[in-house]
Protein backbone atom coordinates (compact mmCIF):
# COMPACT_ATOMS: atom_id res chain seq x y z
CA UNK A 1 0.00 0.00 0.00
CA UNK A 2 2.74 2.65 0.81
CA UNK A 3 4.76 1.72 -2.14
CA UNK A 4 1.79 2.21 -4.45
CA UNK A 5 1.48 5.59 -2.58
CA UNK A 6 4.98 5.88 -3.32
CA UNK A 7 3.99 5.40 -7.66
CA UNK A 8 0.79 7.67 -7.13
CA UNK A 9 3.17 10.52 -5.91
CA UNK A 10 5.97 10.31 -8.00
CA UNK A 11 3.03 10.43 -10.64
CA UNK A 12 1.51 13.61 -9.12
CA UNK A 13 4.56 15.07 -8.86
CA UNK A 14 5.98 14.30 -12.62
CA UNK A 15 2.19 15.11 -13.87
CA UNK A 16 2.81 18.62 -11.59
CA UNK A 17 6.19 19.40 -13.72
CA UNK A 18 4.92 18.46 -17.18
CA UNK A 19 1.50 20.60 -16.36
CA UNK A 20 4.34 23.42 -14.91
CA UNK A 21 6.50 22.81 -18.48
CA UNK A 22 4.17 23.50 -20.35
CA UNK A 23 2.55 26.96 -18.74
CA UNK A 24 6.48 28.11 -19.17
CA UNK A 25 6.69 26.98 -22.78
CA UNK A 26 2.98 28.95 -23.51
CA UNK A 27 4.33 31.92 -21.90
CA UNK A 28 7.72 32.20 -23.54
CA UNK A 29 6.04 31.65 -26.82
CA UNK A 30 3.95 34.90 -25.99
CA UNK A 31 6.70 36.69 -25.00
CA UNK A 32 8.50 36.15 -27.70
CA UNK A 33 5.51 37.24 -29.97
CA UNK A 34 5.22 40.62 -28.12
CA UNK A 35 9.33 41.06 -27.79
CA UNK A 36 10.16 39.80 -31.37
CA UNK A 37 9.52 41.24 -35.12
CA UNK A 38 9.94 37.53 -36.47
CA UNK A 39 8.18 35.20 -33.67
CA UNK A 40 8.23 32.69 -35.54
CA UNK A 41 11.95 32.51 -36.81
CA UNK A 42 12.57 33.24 -32.76
CA UNK A 43 10.41 30.54 -31.98
CA UNK A 44 12.28 27.83 -34.43
CA UNK A 45 15.59 28.69 -33.32
CA UNK A 46 14.34 29.18 -29.41
CA UNK A 47 13.45 25.67 -29.24
CA UNK A 48 14.82 23.52 -32.52
CA UNK A 49 18.32 25.60 -32.87
CA UNK A 50 20.08 23.47 -30.01
CA UNK A 51 19.31 20.26 -32.11
CA UNK A 52 20.03 21.54 -36.08
CA UNK A 53 23.34 20.62 -36.11
CA UNK A 54 26.27 19.14 -34.49
CA UNK A 55 27.99 22.41 -33.22
CA UNK A 56 24.70 23.63 -31.56
CA UNK A 57 23.74 20.16 -30.64
CA UNK A 58 27.18 18.92 -28.46
CA UNK A 59 27.82 22.35 -26.93
CA UNK A 60 24.58 22.26 -25.45
CA UNK A 61 25.38 18.94 -23.75
CA UNK A 62 29.04 20.35 -22.67
CA UNK A 63 27.42 23.02 -21.04
CA UNK A 64 25.19 20.41 -19.27
CA UNK A 65 28.26 18.77 -18.10
CA UNK A 66 29.61 21.13 -15.13
CA UNK A 67 25.51 21.31 -14.20
CA UNK A 68 25.43 17.62 -13.17
CA UNK A 69 28.38 17.92 -11.07
CA UNK A 70 26.74 20.80 -9.35
CA UNK A 71 23.68 19.42 -9.35
CA UNK A 72 24.60 16.28 -7.94
CA UNK A 73 26.82 18.33 -5.16
CA UNK A 74 23.25 19.99 -4.24
CA UNK A 75 21.21 17.10 -4.22
CA UNK A 76 23.52 15.17 -1.58
CA UNK A 77 23.13 18.25 0.18
CA UNK A 78 19.07 18.08 0.21
CA UNK A 79 18.76 14.81 0.76
CA UNK A 80 20.89 14.77 4.33
CA UNK A 81 19.55 18.14 5.04
CA UNK A 82 22.05 20.79 4.66
CA UNK A 83 22.12 23.32 2.64
CA UNK A 84 25.39 24.43 0.99
CA UNK A 85 25.02 28.04 -0.85
CA UNK A 86 28.77 28.01 -1.50
CA UNK A 87 28.19 26.61 -4.89
CA UNK A 88 29.75 29.56 -6.78
CA UNK A 89 32.59 30.16 -4.88
CA UNK A 90 33.36 26.23 -4.82
CA UNK A 91 33.44 25.22 -9.05
CA UNK A 92 35.63 28.95 -8.70
CA UNK A 93 38.28 28.58 -6.83
CA UNK A 94 38.55 24.53 -7.82
CA UNK A 95 38.83 25.48 -11.52
CA UNK A 96 41.82 27.89 -10.02
CA UNK A 97 43.76 25.45 -8.07
CA UNK A 98 43.80 23.03 -11.40
CA UNK A 99 44.73 26.00 -13.58
CA UNK A 100 47.77 27.00 -11.04
CA UNK A 101 48.66 23.28 -11.01
CA UNK A 102 48.50 22.56 -14.36
CA UNK A 103 50.10 25.67 -15.30
CA UNK A 104 53.28 24.44 -12.80
CA UNK A 105 53.61 21.29 -14.58
CA UNK A 106 53.92 22.46 -17.97
CA UNK A 107 56.25 19.64 -19.31
CA UNK A 108 54.52 16.82 -17.31
CA UNK A 109 52.46 14.06 -18.85
CA UNK A 110 49.23 14.55 -19.02
CA UNK A 111 48.09 11.23 -17.65
CA UNK A 112 49.53 12.41 -14.13
CA UNK A 113 49.32 16.14 -14.40
CA UNK A 114 45.27 15.70 -15.23
CA UNK A 115 44.00 13.70 -12.24
CA UNK A 116 46.48 15.69 -10.09
CA UNK A 117 44.34 18.57 -10.92
CA UNK A 118 40.95 17.08 -10.49
CA UNK A 119 42.45 15.87 -7.62
CA UNK A 120 42.87 19.40 -6.00
CA UNK A 121 40.06 20.81 -7.40
CA UNK A 122 37.78 18.28 -5.42
CA UNK A 123 39.80 18.89 -2.58
CA UNK A 124 39.64 22.67 -2.49
CA UNK A 125 36.00 22.60 -3.15
CA UNK A 126 35.44 19.78 -0.08
CA UNK A 127 37.20 22.04 2.55
CA UNK A 128 35.37 25.06 1.86
CA UNK A 129 31.73 23.29 2.02
CA UNK A 130 33.66 21.10 4.85
CA UNK A 131 34.01 24.32 6.65
CA UNK A 132 30.56 25.49 6.85
CA UNK A 133 29.44 21.66 8.24
CA UNK A 134 32.46 21.72 10.57
CA UNK A 135 30.85 25.34 12.00
CA UNK A 136 27.48 23.68 12.47
CA UNK A 137 28.84 20.84 13.85
CA UNK A 138 30.81 22.93 16.50
CA UNK A 139 29.07 25.67 17.10
CA UNK A 140 25.82 25.69 15.51
CA UNK A 141 26.43 28.29 13.01
CA UNK A 142 23.85 27.95 9.96
CA UNK A 143 26.05 26.66 7.38
CA UNK A 144 23.52 28.22 4.75
CA UNK A 145 24.83 31.61 5.75
CA UNK A 146 28.41 30.59 6.01
CA UNK A 147 28.59 28.72 3.29
CA UNK A 148 27.25 31.39 1.23
CA UNK A 149 29.36 34.45 3.12
CA UNK A 150 32.46 31.75 2.17
CA UNK A 151 31.77 31.45 -1.02
CA UNK A 152 31.22 35.51 -1.45
CA UNK A 153 34.88 36.06 0.09
CA UNK A 154 36.49 33.68 -2.17
CA UNK A 155 35.11 34.71 -5.22
CA UNK A 156 36.87 37.88 -5.00
CA UNK A 157 40.30 35.90 -3.39
CA UNK A 158 40.10 33.70 -6.97
CA UNK A 159 39.40 37.47 -9.05
CA UNK A 160 42.41 38.86 -7.55
CA UNK A 161 44.91 35.92 -8.53
CA UNK A 162 42.94 35.70 -11.95
CA UNK A 163 43.56 39.50 -12.81
CA UNK A 164 46.38 40.19 -10.65
CA UNK A 165 49.52 37.80 -10.22
CA UNK A 166 47.98 34.68 -12.61
CA UNK A 167 47.06 37.37 -15.56
CA UNK A 168 48.19 36.86 -19.08
CA UNK A 169 49.19 40.30 -20.10
CA UNK A 170 48.95 39.09 -24.31
CA UNK A 171 45.24 37.74 -23.56
CA UNK A 172 42.37 40.26 -24.31
CA UNK A 173 40.60 39.04 -21.43
CA UNK A 174 40.71 39.16 -17.87
CA UNK A 175 42.42 35.20 -17.61
CA UNK A 176 45.07 33.41 -16.63
CA UNK A 177 47.89 31.85 -19.43
CA UNK A 178 46.46 28.73 -21.34
CA UNK A 179 46.75 24.83 -19.74
CA UNK A 180 49.30 22.78 -22.37
CA UNK A 181 47.46 20.49 -24.90
CA UNK A 182 48.33 17.56 -23.13
CA UNK A 183 46.04 18.31 -20.15
CA UNK A 184 42.72 19.14 -22.24
CA UNK A 185 40.28 16.58 -22.14
CA UNK A 186 39.47 14.31 -25.77
CA UNK A 187 36.82 15.91 -27.54
CA UNK A 188 34.35 13.09 -28.65
CA UNK A 189 31.61 15.64 -30.82
CA UNK A 190 33.49 17.64 -33.45
CA UNK A 191 33.26 20.45 -34.25
CA UNK A 192 31.56 21.08 -31.43
CA UNK A 193 33.32 21.64 -27.55
CA UNK A 194 31.98 18.32 -26.13
CA UNK A 195 34.62 16.40 -24.52
CA UNK A 196 35.39 12.94 -22.69
CA UNK A 197 34.31 14.76 -19.45
CA UNK A 198 30.61 13.95 -20.46
CA UNK A 199 31.44 9.72 -19.65
CA UNK A 200 32.95 11.58 -16.19
CA UNK A 201 29.40 13.09 -15.75
CA UNK A 202 27.14 10.09 -16.28
CA UNK A 203 29.79 8.03 -13.94
CA UNK A 204 29.48 10.49 -11.76
CA UNK A 205 26.28 10.40 -11.04
CA UNK A 206 25.63 6.00 -11.05
CA UNK A 207 28.17 6.48 -8.62
CA UNK A 208 26.59 9.05 -6.28
CA UNK A 209 23.02 6.94 -6.92
CA UNK A 210 24.97 4.17 -5.69
CA UNK A 211 26.51 5.82 -2.54
CA UNK A 212 23.03 7.13 -1.49
CA UNK A 213 20.97 4.17 -1.97
CA UNK A 214 23.07 1.76 -1.88
CA UNK A 215 25.51 2.29 1.13
CA UNK A 216 25.52 2.33 4.40
CA UNK A 217 26.62 5.89 4.74
CA UNK A 218 23.77 6.68 1.95
CA UNK A 219 21.30 5.18 4.20
CA UNK A 220 22.31 7.46 7.02
CA UNK A 221 22.51 10.21 5.10
CA UNK A 222 19.19 10.08 3.87
CA UNK A 223 17.63 8.60 7.92
CA UNK A 224 19.23 12.45 8.96
CA UNK A 225 17.89 14.19 6.16
CA UNK A 226 14.51 12.43 7.26
CA UNK A 227 14.47 13.34 11.06
CA UNK A 228 17.74 13.77 12.71
CA UNK A 229 16.04 13.16 16.25
CA UNK A 230 15.10 9.93 14.85
CA UNK A 231 18.21 8.97 13.34
CA UNK A 232 20.11 10.15 17.22
CA UNK A 233 17.69 7.98 18.83
CA UNK A 234 18.39 5.13 16.46
CA UNK A 235 22.24 5.31 17.17
CA UNK A 236 23.27 7.46 14.48
CA UNK A 237 26.29 10.19 14.82
CA UNK A 238 24.27 12.93 13.65
CA UNK A 239 27.22 15.08 13.73
CA UNK A 240 28.93 12.92 11.27
CA UNK A 241 26.35 13.93 8.90
CA UNK A 242 26.35 17.58 9.17
CA UNK A 243 29.85 18.07 7.44
CA UNK A 244 30.25 14.74 5.54
CA UNK A 245 26.85 15.69 2.62
CA UNK A 246 29.05 19.13 2.59
CA UNK A 247 32.23 18.12 1.87
CA UNK A 248 30.89 15.42 -0.68
CA UNK A 249 28.85 18.39 -2.37
CA UNK A 250 32.29 20.82 -2.19
CA UNK A 251 33.93 17.75 -3.73
CA UNK A 252 31.37 17.54 -6.77
CA UNK A 253 31.06 21.47 -7.14
CA UNK A 254 35.32 21.56 -6.81
CA UNK A 255 35.44 18.75 -9.62
CA UNK A 256 33.21 20.67 -12.35
CA UNK A 257 35.28 23.93 -11.95
CA UNK A 258 38.58 21.43 -12.66
CA UNK A 259 36.84 19.52 -15.62
CA UNK A 260 35.23 22.61 -17.13
CA UNK A 261 38.72 23.91 -17.30
CA UNK A 262 40.62 20.86 -18.65
CA UNK A 263 37.63 20.46 -21.14
CA UNK A 264 35.95 23.89 -22.31
CA UNK A 265 37.92 26.48 -21.58
CA UNK A 266 41.99 25.33 -20.94
CA UNK A 267 41.99 28.90 -18.84
CA UNK A 268 40.36 30.27 -15.71
CA UNK A 269 38.90 33.61 -17.56
CA UNK A 270 37.34 35.91 -14.85
CA UNK A 271 33.88 34.91 -13.77
CA UNK A 272 33.61 32.16 -16.40
CA UNK A 273 31.63 30.28 -13.75
CA UNK A 274 28.91 32.13 -12.98
CA UNK A 275 26.08 30.82 -12.32
CA UNK A 276 27.34 27.43 -12.24
CA UNK A 277 26.31 27.15 -8.64
CA UNK A 278 22.89 28.67 -8.56
CA UNK A 279 21.51 26.81 -11.49
CA UNK A 280 22.54 23.55 -9.68
CA UNK A 281 20.22 23.81 -6.62
CA UNK A 282 17.52 23.98 -9.43
CA UNK A 283 18.69 21.30 -11.00
CA UNK A 284 18.42 19.32 -8.40
CA UNK A 285 15.21 20.47 -7.51
CA UNK A 286 13.65 19.53 -10.83
CA UNK A 287 15.38 16.20 -10.18
CA UNK A 288 14.04 16.03 -6.98
CA UNK A 289 17.08 14.88 -5.44
CA UNK A 290 17.65 11.85 -7.49
CA UNK A 291 20.62 11.79 -8.56
CA UNK A 292 20.15 9.92 -11.85
CA UNK A 293 17.07 12.57 -12.15
CA UNK A 294 19.89 15.25 -12.07
CA UNK A 295 21.20 13.38 -15.79
CA UNK A 296 18.57 14.80 -17.64
CA UNK A 297 17.53 18.15 -15.69
CA UNK A 298 21.14 19.34 -16.37
CA UNK A 299 20.47 18.59 -19.73
CA UNK A 300 16.98 20.92 -19.81
CA UNK A 301 18.52 23.75 -18.24
CA UNK A 302 21.48 23.29 -20.76
CA UNK A 303 19.18 23.26 -23.82
CA UNK A 304 17.42 26.42 -22.70
CA UNK A 305 20.81 27.99 -22.60
CA UNK A 306 21.56 26.98 -25.94
CA UNK A 307 18.47 27.57 -27.40
CA UNK A 308 18.28 31.45 -26.14
CA UNK A 309 21.99 31.67 -28.03
CA UNK A 310 20.39 30.11 -30.82
CA UNK A 311 16.99 32.96 -31.43
CA UNK A 312 19.79 35.42 -30.51
CA UNK A 313 21.97 34.35 -33.73
CA UNK A 314 19.20 34.04 -36.08
CA UNK A 315 16.22 36.43 -35.28
CA UNK A 316 16.00 39.77 -34.00
CA UNK A 317 15.59 38.96 -30.14
CA UNK A 318 18.85 40.57 -28.10
CA UNK A 319 20.78 38.95 -25.28
CA UNK A 320 17.79 41.15 -22.72
CA UNK A 321 14.62 39.36 -24.62
CA UNK A 322 15.95 36.15 -24.21
CA UNK A 323 17.14 36.29 -20.82
CA UNK A 324 13.72 37.44 -20.08
CA UNK A 325 12.28 34.36 -21.74
CA UNK A 326 14.90 31.78 -20.18
CA UNK A 327 13.86 33.76 -16.73
CA UNK A 328 10.70 32.92 -17.59
CA UNK A 329 10.96 29.38 -17.56
CA UNK A 330 13.42 28.83 -15.13
CA UNK A 331 11.63 30.80 -12.30
CA UNK A 332 8.17 28.64 -12.87
CA UNK A 333 10.06 24.87 -13.33
CA UNK A 334 12.20 25.63 -9.88
CA UNK A 335 9.23 27.22 -8.07
CA UNK A 336 7.32 24.03 -8.99
CA UNK A 337 10.17 21.97 -7.82
CA UNK A 338 10.33 23.64 -4.72
CA UNK A 339 6.95 23.73 -3.92
CA UNK A 340 6.73 19.24 -4.45
CA UNK A 341 10.61 19.66 -2.07
CA UNK A 342 8.93 21.45 0.44
CA UNK A 343 5.37 19.82 0.50
CA UNK A 344 7.80 16.61 0.74
CA UNK A 345 9.55 17.59 3.87
CA UNK A 346 6.02 18.88 5.75
CA UNK A 347 4.26 15.42 4.91
CA UNK A 348 3.37 12.95 7.84
CA UNK A 349 6.27 10.39 8.59
CA UNK A 350 4.63 6.75 8.85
Amino acid sequence: MRRAGRVGELFAGTLGLLITLGISFLIAIVLIFLLSSRPLTTIYYFFVGPFTNKYYFGNMLNTAIPLVFTGLGMAVAFKSSVFNLGGEGQVYSGALVATVILLALPERNGYLGGPTALAAALVTGAVLAGMSGLFKMKWGTDELISSFLISSAVIFVVNYFITGPLDDPSNSMLATHAIGSQYRLLGIFPPSKLDISAVFAVLAAVLVFFLMYYTHWGYEMRMCGLNREFSRYGGINVSTYVVLPMVISGALHGLAGGITIMGTYYLAVKEFSYGMGWNGIAVALIAKNNPLGVLPAAVFFAYLDAGAKAAMLHSDVTFEIAAIVQAVIFYLITAQAIYDFLRYRKRPRI
